[in-house]
């Protein structure tokens, strides 16, 4: 049984090609001749795994018994993609295909010295600017929250503006995009935002891209959620005491991929779920635990059972008590 809450989750869609080259790309590198350059590399491997901020958030929704919305750009080469999203719970009817491009891909190849030759390519993501949220609203419900990820920027403006326009509440989750941004589409994006994300590193981006301090920031959002890798997560609101949490306990980290998205899928599961924000945080650690543990974004798999024990063992029996009930009813 899934609850019904209606959750947009607008982002990137994409695919990762990696490939492994055991030789040594310098190796290969004459330095006089480099305006010339032209090079093949034989490689052992390809590993074609599924990403995107958007689905991989939605992912962890659906793992978690929600059917999130996913509303993005990808090309008809999603096909396959798409049926494991469904399979895994996601609503991926309102995402847009192209008809000329190709879903955006990351092509990467990387040498034992770890040194790595690699390219983007946005490809559909470029039409997100093209999605309007009104008739998905129209055809899903009203929306608890549309969170607003890493996109083609036009896309995202679009989407923050239309939330404010129609009074949906908005989450600002800006991530790889502000690195790109000037502080004058960064103040667009995250103002009057009911929760805006970013790690701690992205935070001090954003002030300084801004020109806010920390607290104006504090002053232009609800609540501000920052990751702090392996030491946890910070909750700020204004005018009350930080919500410090730390991560989730004995975590064996593989690959760290994927980590703040899973971390935000369960933090807005446990909010669809009526918790509080000290308890959407843990499920978000827990959560992420899963990705960190696992090569690839959307790999991971757990029951109930083991999911309820790991949020007992790092949190305790209370924040175990209050999630249970929502787990079981993921049937």
């Amino acid at each position: 049984m899934f609850r019904v809450v209606s959750l947009l989750i607008a982002g990137s869609i994409a695919t990762d090609h990696l490939m492994t080259f055991q030789g040594k790309f310098r190796d290969s590198l004459v330095v006089e001749q480099l305006d010339k350059i032209s090079l093949s590399f034989l490689v052992d491997d390809l590993e074609i795994r599924r990403g995107g901020v958007a689905a991989n958030m939605c992912f962890g929704l659906g793992q978690l018994g929600l059917r999130p919305v996913l509303v993005g750009a990808a090309g008809e080469d999603f096909a396959d993609y798409r049926s494991w999203l469904e399979r895994h719970n996601v609503n991926c009817s309102h995402v847009r295909i192209s008809d000329t491009q190709h879903t955006a891909r990351f092509v990467c190849t990387t040498d034992p010295t770890g040194a790595q030759i690699a390219s983007f390519y946005p490809g559909a993501m470029s039409e997100a600017r093209l999605i309007e949220l009104g008739p998905v609203v129209a055809r899903v419900g009203e929306p608890e929250y549309v969170l607003i990820g890493a996109d083609d920027p036009d896309g995202m403006l679009r989407h923050t503006e239309e939330c404010r326009q129609r009074g949906y509440a908005f989450i600002a989750d800006p991530s790889q995009q502000l690195a790109f941004s000037d502080g004058a589409l960064i103040r667009d994006l995250i103002d009057g935002a009911a929760i805006l994300f970013s790690n701690e590193y992205e935070s001090h981006m954003i002030e300084q891209k801004t020109g806010w301090s920390a607290d104006e920031v504090l002053a232009r959002v609800g609540v501000q959620v920052t990751t702090l890798g392996k030491d946890g997560v910070r909750v700020t609101r204004s005018g009350e005491e930080p919500i410090v949490l730390a991560a989730a306990r004995d975590v064996t980290a593989v690959e760290p991929t994927g980590v703040g998205d899973a971390f935000r899928a369960g933090f807005l599961a446990a909010l669809a779920w009526g918790l509080g924000l000290e308890r959407a945080a843990q499920v978000g650690c827990v959560l992420a635990a899963y990705v960190v543990e696992t090569v690839g974004t959307q790999e991971y798999a757990f029951t109930p059972a083991q999911f309820l024990a790991r949020v007992e063992h790092s949190y305790g029996r209370e924040a175990a008590g209050e999630v249970e009930g929502h787990l079981k009813a993921m049937g």
